[in-house]
């Protein structure tokens, strides 16, 4: 694979700073190494960047993974996890390399570190893989010297002696080392309700001083010294919690518009229901680690109660409001329906010069109410589309006079809220690579799921639909 085309470190803090709440501190260390990288600058023969995230639960650690995984390859889930506190004994460590030849169950112990698997990480948007080891205190101490190598050369010998390289690799390592010193450090004073006088840069020097001293203690100077930074996570305020409840919330409103589509509603919390949901979900001692499972439990549940009862009519305003006792809340359907707010049956114009996979799409989308115009060429589709609004535009790559993406961008010429979306069997040139970034065309590779294609579209017309709103 290439190196991907280098992305404005502006832009980049900018997408991350959205999903990662109150940590200014971990972007200033990581983003520099994914400009290196993306540059062609990053060192050889050792691995792009090699982080240590420090601090107390529910601050962020893991989110930060995410959220880079998001940014860079369109999926929080697309890294390479190792739960460290599955290997807490010597001989589970043998999982993660596979058992060397003449060794009972030799050929059964599939490895967790392959090649294979770090390629699988990565995507058509960006080839460097994101490996996370999360509580590495937690691992026995022959995976940290096992991790030596990998922190100095990038590469891992496996038990079949093949080698694993790292060099197109990022490495996290997460820890919670010292969280008990720090949070005893800023209790006193210091609380998630409490002002911000504190996050001084003493405080901060003192949180980093603990944790450093937390790491030297449990590891070896051989294993810190091949770290290029150590990041110390701050506890997260009252403004961080809130803002963090305000993702969660917006998330939930766009898994309603994405699965439910022309039945989508639209969810306002009141401040006093927003406070609930922060008293309920966070505290000094996990963050907002339980944040996430309060909204589900208190907010997303009874909601899908009262849809799958038919309580809730599309289009229609839904309350939510704390109950008199003050110990759940109450979800009430105002009956007050935003027509502005209710999506149509879309339009979505299908090219392809595959006519048996053109008929499967048009009578996939015909099923879910959608209209639909079929093509099998660009001529075909500039014909059949005029006096036409599409909604969205499915685009094969490949077309018979002419290619999908020059086709894409006359449509947004002339309809500049349709949604595109491209299709291709092979991997695009370079130029149409960049075309489709600068464009936001989203690639879908064949062979996909009828689920990929309907769930990319539904989410490309509800981000929209939110846009426009």
């Amino acid at each position: 694979m290439s190196t991907p085309a280098s992305q404005n470190p502006n832009e980049l803090v900018h997408l991350l700073s959205q999903k990662i709440v109150g940590q200014p501190e971990a972007l200033k260390f990581i983003v520099p190494y994914i400009q290196m990288f993306q540059a062609g600058l990053a060192p050889e023969g050792r691995p792009v960047g090699i982080f240590l995230l420090l601090g107390p639960t529910g601050t962020g650690k893991t989110r930060t993974v995410e959220a880079l995984a998001e940014v860079l390859h369109d999926s929080d889930k697309h890294f390479l996890k190792i739960d460290c506190g599955e290997f807490q004994m010597e001989h589970e460590v043998a999982k993660l390399i596979g058992a060397p030849p003449g060794y009972l169950g030799h050929r059964e112990t599939q490895p967790i570190l392959t090649q294979q698997k770090l390629v699988g990480v990565t995507s058509e948007k960006n080839d460097l893989s994101i490996v996370l080891f999360d509580e590495i205190e937690k691992a026995a101490p022959s995976l940290t010297r096992l991790l030596l190598g990998i922190l100095d050369k990038a590469t891992l010998r496996l038990g079949d002696n093949t080698t694993v390289n790292f060099d197109r690799s990022l490495i996290f390592l997460t820890s919670n080392l010292g969280a008990r010193e720090m949070m005893r450090e800023l209790n006193p004073n210091f609380g998630f309700q409490s002002g911000s006088e504190r996050q001084s840069s003493q405080v901060s020097s003192k949180l980093e001083s603990i944790a450093l001293a937390a790491v030297r203690k449990r590891f070896s100077p051989e294993f810190i010294n091949r770290i290029d930074a150590v990041v110390t996570y701050q506890p997260l305020n009252a403004e961080s919690l809130s803002a963090i409840l305000d993702q969660h919330i917006a998330e939930l409103q766009q898994h309603v518009n994405t699965r439910l589509g022309a039945r989508c509603f639209t969810i306002e919390v009141t401040p006093q229901s927003r406070e609930f949901l922060l008293r309920k979900g966070t505290s000094a001692e996990y963050g907002a680690r339980e944040l996430k499972r309060t909204v589900h439990r208190h907010l997303t549940q009874p909601l899908a109660t009262l849809v799958a009862s038919g309580q809730i009519e599309p289009g229609c305003k839904v309350l939510v409001e704390v109950a008199p006792d003050g110990t759940r809340l109450n979800i009430r359907n105002t009956g007050v329906a935003t027509p502005a707010l209710r999506p149509r049956n879309p339009s979505i114009l299908i090219v392809d010069d595959n006519s048996d996979l053109l008929r499967f799409l048009e009578r996939l989308m015909s099923e879910a109410d959608w209209s639909v115009i079929a093509a099998e060429s660009e001529k075909q589709a500039n014909t059949m589309i005029e006096g036409q609004h599409p909604s969205a535009a499915l685009l094969d790559y490949m077309l018979p006079d002419g290619d999908g993406v020059a086709l894409g961008v006359g449509l947004m010429k002339r309809f500049p809220e349709c949604q595109v979306i491209i299709m291709s069997g092979a991997p695009l040139p370079p130029e149409e690579e960049t075309i489709c970034q600068a464009a936001g065309f989203p690639v879908l590779r064949k062979p996909f799921l009828a689920t990929d294609v309907m769930d990319l579209i539904r989410a490309r017309l509800a981000a929209k639909s939110a846009a426009t709103s």
